[in-house]
């Protein structure tokens, strides 16, 4: 998977998917599914139904990037 610029994560929006995550942090697929089931992403995840979704803000921090120097806030 292709990783993600900075100007990408910082228009990204409140939450995002599982692998958008794993994207940014490195991740392959079957890892970031791997973790989640186990408890062990590197950030907290949300679980509605099947999905995952990662708050961006928690995202950005674990990345060393301020979420408040997004654009547009």
């Amino acid at each position: 998977m292709k990783g993600l610029t900075l100007a990408e994560l910082q228009q990204l929006p409140a939450t995002v998917d599982l692998l958008t995550a794993a994207r940014a942090l490195g991740l392959g697929r079957t890892k970031a599914y791997e973790l989640a089931k186990r408890g062990e992403f590197p950030c907290r995840i949300i679980r509605v139904g099947v999905a995952y979704l990662v708050p961006t803000a928690e995202l950005l921090r674990l990345l060393g990037v301020e979420p408040s120097t997004r654009e547009g806030r």
